[in-house]
């Protein structure tokens, strides 16, 4: 019986080393390194399921052309529009990168508008919609067009130095971005208008975190707000169009959105100008006669089929397994993580429940590092913005599964809403408001404890 139970301990330490190990996506994780580390399925999604994640993935990946053609499933782009590829922002189904300076290009990038909500009339629209669009341009910038067409503007985005330094006298300089849009096709915007860059976030793991009972992520609301430590996330109330009623959101940089079917809809018809029956008209506001002058692709340009495929594939790309889990460095940086206050919203572990029809993502034990709840992160990240219930300081926490992987995947390590940190510890550096003490905690590190931190956000 001893050696019985010296095997089945040995075994689980092989699997899950210190804390939490290599597998973050429970048994949907998958081994694998490079460019293409997060565009496998589910490694528990059974081979009779694996073509419908490829014919998600061909909708995802491939272009959409302007309307007539001849390939008339893939008809419709635009007019107006911000790419026309969904794997354009989500480049490999990874990160998005903002704009060089100077490049007013900004095309896995785009810039949210809205206009604050004054009269009565206006804040029972903003209940509903959880913005208000700017009158013209509506609730985001369409910075592209078909040939021979006006696009609405372009992005500008421009930098300016904020020095920070470490106890022990290390200095960084942060970067701070302005954003201007130029060139604007369709007269002046509104003389209150709100500007957010948003970067495209990785596709990993979603179905995953769609999979997180509604129960637990209350429950850690409830229990932040009754700690005494500073940090107390709230729920993202949002409009649910296939139910017809409030859900709690989960996706988007705000958690504006409540599920990946709602999500892959609106960025059809956002970015790439397509209407589905979720999102009936085009992306022009009265102003704009562009869409109704050109012809379209149907109604709707995406059918049903395709948006559950498009939804299968976005719920099963796998999460990258874990690397380094017993290295010494990666080791002490877990614990210093756990110990300078980021669990608190960056949660480890987490169950997911049964999902009908979904068998490989029900009850699996994950380690997404988020709590998908809004906080205050300060005024140094706010956009001013708000959406639904988060205010203009307020964001969901972003999962930090497969960041290690973001060089290898994008060729870059740009981070946070709008790119503007070059690196893990530029990101860190901008907590504010509910993390000001745990940025607080990581200032006071030293050389190697940094070292060690950074370290373990890169194995995961």
């Amino acid at each position: 019986m001893k050696l019985s139970l010296l095997v089945i301990f040995a075994a689980f330490l092989s699997t899950y080393s210190f804390a939490y190990g290599p597998k973050s996506g429970g048994d949907t994780t998958v081994k694998k390194d490079g460019a293409n580390a997060y565009s496998l399925p589910a490694a528990n999604l059974p081979l009779s399921k694996r073509l419908d994640f490829s014919v998600g993935n061909s909708f995802f990946r491939n272009p959409w052309v302007q309307a007539p053609a001849s390939t008339d499933a893939r008809d419709g782009l635009g007019p107006l529009f911000n790419t026309n590829g969904c794997q354009n922002c989500h480049i490999k189904d990874g990160r998005g990168h903002p704009p060089e300076p100077g490049d007013l290009h900004a095309v896995s990038m785009l810039v949210r508008l809205s206009i604050p909500a004054k009269t009565a009339q206006q804040k029972r629209s903003y209940l509903q919609n959880g913005v208000l669009p700017e009158p013209v341009y509506g609730d985001q910038l369409q910075d592209f067009s078909l040939a021979n067409q006006k696009s609405e503007g372009k992005i500008k985005i421009t930098y300016a130095d904020y020095p920070v330094a470490f106890a022990d006298g290390t200095k960084v300089v942060l970067r701070k971005p302005a954003v201007e849009i130029v060139e604007l096709q369709y007269g002046p915007m509104h003389p209150d208008v709100q500007f957010s860059a948003r970067v495209a976030p990785m596709m990993i793991g979603l179905g995953l975190l769609e999979s997180i009972p509604e129960e637990t992520i209350r429950n850690w609301a409830e229990e932040q707000s009754q700690e005494e430590d500073g940090v107390s996330g709230k729920v993202n109330h949002v409009w649910d169009v296939q139910k017809g009623q409030f859900s709690i959101g989960r996706f988007g940089w705000k958690a504006g959105q409540p599920t990946l079917m709602q999500q892959n809809a609106a960025a059809f018809n956002g970015d790439i100008g397509l209407t589905s029956h979720l999102f009936i008209e085009e992306n022009c506001s009265d102003s704009q006669s562009i869409c109704k002058d050109l012809p379209n692709g149907g109604k709707p340009e995406v059918s049903d089929k395709i948006l559950k495929f498009v939804e299968f594939y976005s719920q099963h790309l796998a999460v990258p397994v874990r690397r380094n889990v017993k290295d010494s460095q990666v080791v002490k940086g877990q614990e210093i993580f756990s110990e300078i206050g980021c669990e608190s919203c960056h949660k480890s572990s987490v169950e997911t429940g049964y999902r009908e029809g979904l068998p490989a993502l029900t009850n699996q034990t994950i380690h997404p590092y988020t709590d998908l709840l809004l906080h205050d992160m300060g005024e140094g990240l706010a956009d001013n913005r708000p959406e639904f219930l988060a205010n203009g300081q307020e964001w969901r926490t972003p999962p930090l599964w497969g960041i290690g992987y973001t060089q290898e995947v994008n060729g870059h390590t740009y981070f946070l809403h709008d790119g503007r940190a070059r690196n893990l510890m530029e990101a860190i550096l901008w907590h504010g408001g509910e993390a000001e003490t745990a940025k607080q905690n990581v200032l006071q590190l030293d050389r190697q404890q940094r070292d060690a931190l950074i370290a373990f956000l890169n194995s995961l």
